[in-house]
């Protein structure tokens, strides 16, 4: 039997699904036209390892006590009733020895699911009192500021519309693994006699399909990006008629921009003259550009600035207003969400703080906090597997006298951590609604088995919890239908009249369109900032970072490597991380000039390291990286090295962004030798 559902992955792309089950059991997941924009295709690691995530040996199906040392993985299962009665008490103590604030949620973007996201969760932990989190620093944060300080909360260029361009920028974006299905529309440029450039340190597999490869150094975005300003500036390209009806600040940005030139390109990026002449040739003569931007450029000490200088091209060259011109991001701002319903902001206590979640690890090990973290639960996330410093997380969990609860699918390095395990259901095992952030489409999914084992999905959890802790408000009675109808506004019109609880499973509704017409930056849709105009100076980041105009502000290298560590096309983030095909020594890609010099060879084991760890790699020598970078897929777990740590272990967690404090996995230095 198929039954229609949705990967709720964190993707920008939230592909339908067709799902085949046998007897309660998963056993192909396959694409479904359910969705226009992901129409049918579906990326392999989903449909090759799904059935053994929902399944495999690794799925939790019981609540579990801890039995033995912490990281141990020796766990007792118990009941239910059991496991609350145990996370009351943790929480309890913590409360009454440090107050609520030493309870810390610690989730992240395991489902995006709107329900299983954040909803009831949100609001139990508001109730409790706990400490709560900014979780967008970890990833994505630095992108949505970036964006939005040009352009508000307005929605960006749907990914559809860049059929109608004749250049599409893809910086920083590995789309074949991370964005699967604008490949679909990059094509279509192509074949209409377009041009597709790429920018980025690695040679993606686009790269090899594309006009133009720069392969940029790690973090000199910014530099590229003024340097352009500056030349189609000295060209007199830019669309001033554009720039005086809709940007505002372009005066100070351009004063920035010009001290930056193709010297600094070449000197700083990595790159030639001759690319750099011809990128700018090629936006000079655009008709319609697209600039399609990843959270590559995020990940650096001037990933914001990089990013917003790169925004800011399509604006100094009046490119917005039509179809196919514009920028690529936040169209799932179109989306008709009601959050702060959903989450129960009400709830929120006054005065209440709040960490930055790439901090947990300090917090966790700092004895002068006050109150200090007693008690915290780990959902919707694999910290261990996902964050900077990971020596210093590992030590944080390690503490015995930290009361942790874990929920998951399935058995993580992170869960092994925990005293209390509570087995979550997947997404196949329950209704939910689906928005996204890279396309516009809103889907809905029925259960298509049932809870595997005892498993409960979140909404579930945290209702218990909450009836626990005596919590009897209404909005902990809300069922799953009640909560879906609170996550959309069921009066926009684009809804069709239907209920969010009652959409459709079969098809999609779009919402990327108002009042009938696309979404068009400067024409249907305006820019949501102070000035009601693209503001290319923001006086919020002025005053807050000290970035009023993108800023160059690299990092001091103190070994001889860069290592970055992107997406992989066998994990999304951590998910999949305990497969046996991830579960091996992972690669690490290194240029043959470097592996000549050091007398390494393809296919050999390399120690990684710096003064956080080491880790152990299978060494690939190849061109499709910079001499001096080395890229290693992120998302692995401890098992796949034999120093029991990832690359994670040598992401600094004290360096950040220039906006938002956000974490910089790209500006780790390393050196490598063969262990």
């Amino acid at each position: 039997m198929k039954l229609p559902s949705v990967c709720p992955l964190d993707c920008p792309d939230t592909c339908s699904l067709s799902v085949t089950v046998e007897n309660t059991r998963i056993t192909k997941v396959a694409g479904s036209d359910a969705n226009p924009f992901t129409a049918n295709v579906i990326c392999n690691k989903v449909a090759r390892y799904y059935p053994d995530f929902v399944h495999g040996k690794a799925r939790l199906t019981r609540p579990l006590r801890r039995i033995g040392p912490r990281g141990s993985g020796r766990f007792e299962p118990i009941d239910w009733n059991t496991a609350l009665d145990l996370v009351h008490a943790g929480f309890s103590r913590a409360i009454a020895e440090h107050g609520p604030q030493s309870v810390l949620p610690f989730n992240y973007a395991g489902p995006h699911g709107e329900l299983a996201g954040g909803s009831m969760d949100r609001r139990f932990f508001y109730r409790l009192g706990a400490t709560m989190l900014d979780r967008g620093p970890l990833c994505g944060g630095v992108r949505g500021t970036a964006y939005s300080s040009l352009f508000g909360p307005a929605p960006g260029m749907p990914p559809e519309q860049a059929v109608h361009s004749d250049l599409v920028l893809v910086w920083g974006n590995n789309v074949t693994v991370s964005n699967l299905h604008l490949m679909r529309v990059l094509k279509q440029v192509r074949a209409a006699g377009g041009r597709v450039v790429v920018i980025d340190p690695k040679r993606i597999k686009l790269a090899e399909q594309c006009d133009l490869f720069l392969q940029i150094q790690p973090g000199t975005d910014v530099v590229l990006a003024l340097a352009l300003a500056t030349e189609l500036e000295r060209r007199q390209v830019l669309d001033t008629a554009f720039i005086d009806q809709w940007v505002a600040g372009a005066a100070p940005y351009l004063e920035q921009a010009r001290r930056f030139g193709v010297t600094d390109v070449e000197q700083a990026c990595g790159l030639t003259a001759v690319q750099f002449h011809m990128l700018a040739d090629w936006i000079a003569g655009a008709r319609n550009m697209a600039t399609s931007l990843g959270n590559g450029i995020e990940r650096g000490c001037s990933g914001g600035s990089g990013l917003r200088a790169a925004m800011a091209i399509n604006a100094l060259m009046g490119q917005h207003g039509r179809q196919g011109a514009g920028v690529i991001a936040k169209p799932g701002s179109a989306f008709p969400r009601t959050t702060t319903r959903l989450h129960g902001d009400h709830l929120k206590r006054p005065g209440t703080r709040v960490f930055n979640i790439v901090d947990v690890a300090e917090k966790l090990l700092d004895d002068t906090l006050d109150p200090p973290v007693k008690a915290l639960m780990i959902y919707n996330h694999n910290p261990v597997a996902t964050h900077p410093d990971q020596t210093a997380l590992l030590r944080g969990l390690e503490r015995e006298e930290l009361f942790s609860v874990g929920a998951d699918v399935v058995m993580t390095d992170s869960m092994a951590f925990c005293d209390v395990v509570l087995p979550a259901a997947s997404h196949f095992e329950y209704a939910d609604i689906y928005g996204a952030y890279g396309q516009t489409w809103l889907q809905r999914a029925d259960p298509v088995i049932p809870p595997v084992g005892d498993s409960l999905p979140n909404t579930e959890i945290f209702r218990r919890l909450a009836a626990r802790f005596g919590y009897d408000e209404p909005e902990f009675r809300d069922t799953d239908q009640d909560l879906m109808d609170q996550a959309m506004n069921g009066a926009d019109p684009r809804l069709e009249g239907i209920a969010p609880s009652a959409l459709p499973t079969d098809r999609a509704l779009d919402m990327g369109r108002r009042d009938g017409a696309p979404l068009i930056m400067c024409d249907t849709v305006l820019p949501a900032t102070p000035s009601g105009r693209i503001e290319l100076f923001s006086q919020d980041l002025e005053q807050r970072f000290g970035c009023g105009v993108p800023v160059y502000r690299p990092a001091k290298p103190d070994l001889p490597f860069t290592l970055i560590s992107p997406s992989s096309a066998k994990r999304t983030n951590a998910t999949f991380g305990g497969h046996a095909d991830s579960l091996g020594p992972e690669q690490v890609e290194i240029h043959p000039e470097d592996a000549e010099r050091l007398g390494l060879s393809d296919g050999e084991r390399v120690r990684v390291s710096n003064a956080r760890g080491a880790v152990e790699l299978v060494l690939s020598v190849t061109d499709a990286t910079r001499p001096g970078v080395l890229y290693s897929p992120k998302g692995t777990w401890r098992q796949s090295s034999a120093t029991g740590l990832t690359v994670n272990a040598l992401i600094p967690a004290d360096l950040r962004a220039d906006i938002e404090r956000g974490a910089v996995y790209n500006e780790t230095f390393v050196e490598v030798r063969r262990a």
